[in-house]
């Protein structure tokens, strides 16, 4: 090569082999062979006499303390080369952050207690979850006023299904051994204050049941700091109260109405409380169905665990494919105590068969063959107690010939035999439709249990 074409300020030769090596020597690798070059060197040199390169456009270090700066257009391809790199390391970035984070989809029909194990994860700060705020808290004191004359006003709409009729005056028949009610009032309520058998605040007489069911029906929402209206108390106390009423509760799992009603109504009076706030306990009562998709964030061990809640109801379930992308486990909740009641949109359907389905569908997703599956069987305590006065039998299977054996053959009142035989129901529909080597994982748990422990300790496993 002609040096003096190089040495030349105006040579064009000269600009392009300035602009090269400075642009290669931005790379480590690069740099410190090309400083070596004599030749390069001396041209550094030359063109730090020549011309003044600010300190901005520092691209290369000559080693004699003189920069060297590229053409424009040079400078141009440098930059996007250097975005290029940051979104390849953003993306080196973000698979290793997925390696980090464990995704887990919580599924299960409605009232299965997914929403539950959230609920204590935030109320006893499990894994760095947040607390609620005080208009969470807030939303939740409405949802109790609506828990309470929605869910009466659904166990009215189900007497004609039962084939059952309101009197028309109250009967106010009560147990003798009931503790609630005494000579026809609630307990913490004393005669004369306006809510007992007399009249209500209002003046309403008793005796006009109608007028009672009337008001229950057209419920408002509450506002704001709202307190519940004291004009609900009487005519919820009366009509809980009242016989046919306590027979169609005995008869609810034909209606699908939650279990918690009787939680709530069993303490009116507190609830009614101006300054009522609602407890942790009660929070973990109430029942709002979850719309749409929600997230929740935690740190178990050296993993950061994105849990993804989404709807169970049945208008929902098309949005679930649209999770199962990248899922590291799922966990499915069923509610033991659904053996024997029907859905609250279709009476005609069994809620376990339902979730039977359900499962069915997700082990034969082609999306979730290689994803681990945690079954959590939930209220094994409430199922406990109900077996004693509901059998499984009557509900599993449904024979169309008598001479058909059922397929639960234990004893009708022992419970560890029923959870065990829907253990093997939901496991036998697993092997059929996944991988033979497929471990299910089964957790039950009670209503009163730290759940989120022992359940998401399978998912650290």
């Amino acid at each position: 090569m002609d040096l003096n074409l190089i040495h030349s300020p105006d040579s064009y030769i000269r600009r392009c082999i300035l602009a090269t090596l400075s642009y290669l020597s931005q790379h480590e690798s690069i740099s410190a062979a090309v400083l070596e070059l004599k030749s390069f060197a001396q041209l550094v040199a030359l063109h730090k006499r020549e011309y003044g390169i600010p300190p901005s456009k520092r691209l290369l270090n000559d080693s004699y303390g003189g920069y060297v700066s590229p053409p424009a257009g040079l400078e141009v391809i440098g930059r996007d080369r250097r975005q290029m790199h940051r979104q390849v390391e953003a993306r080196k970035h973000a698979k290793a952050m997925m390696a980090y984070q464990v995704k887990v989809l919580l599924i299960g029909s409605g009232d299965s207690g997914k929403s539950t194990l959230l609920k204590k994860m935030r109320l006893w700060h499990i894994y760095e979850s947040e607390s609620f705020s005080a208009q969470e808290i807030e939303s939740y004191r409405q949802h109790v006023f609506g828990d309470l004359t929605r869910g009466l006003q659904c166990l009215l709409d189900a007497f004609p299904d039962m084939d059952l009729q309101l009197p028309p005056v109250y009967t106010y028949v009560y147990p003798e051994d009931d503790p609630q009610h005494r000579g026809g009032y609630v307990k913490g309520w004393a005669p004369g204050e306006g809510i007992g058998l007399d009249e209500d605040s209002k003046g309403v007489k008793p005796d006009k049941l109608s007028t009672d069911v009337e008001l229950i029906k057209s419920t408002p929402d509450l506002c704001d700091g709202e307190p519940f209206p004291l004009k609900y108390l009487g005519p919820l106390q009366r009509l809980w109260g009242e016989e046919v009423l306590r027979f169609a509760w005995a008869r609810r799992n034909e209606t699908g109405l939650q279990e918690d009603l009787q939680y709530f109504f069993s303490d009116l009076p507190r609830l009614f409380d101006p300054a009522y706030v609602p407890t942790s306990e009660d929070i973990l009562h109430t029942r709002e169905r979850t719309t749409g998709i929600m997230e929740m964030t935690i740190k178990l061990l050296e993993h950061e665990i994105l849990l993804i809640d989404v709807s169970g109801q049945r208008s929902e379930r098309r949005k679930w494919t649209h999770c199962f992308q990248d899922v590291t486990s799922i966990l499915f909740f069923v509610n033991l105590s659904w053996y024997d009641q029907c859905l609250f949109e279709d009476r005609n359907v069994n809620r376990m068969q339902d979730a039977m389905t359900i499962w069915d569908s997700i082990c034969n997703s082609p999306w979730l063959k290689q994803t681990s599956i945690i079954l959590v069987l939930t209220e094994y305590d409430i199922f406990q107690e109900k077996i004693k006065r509901s059998e499984i039998r009557t509900f599993f299977p449904v024979r169309i010939f008598l001479s058909v054996p059922l397929d639960f053959d234990g004893e009708p009142e022992n419970a560890v035999q029923g959870r065990d035989y829907f253990k093997k129901r939901f496991r036998r529909l697993a092997r059929k439709a996944g991988p033979k080597d497929r471990e299910i994982c089964v957790h039950t748990t009670n209503t009163g249990d730290t759940e989120p422990l022992v359940v998401l300790s399978a998912v650290g496993e």
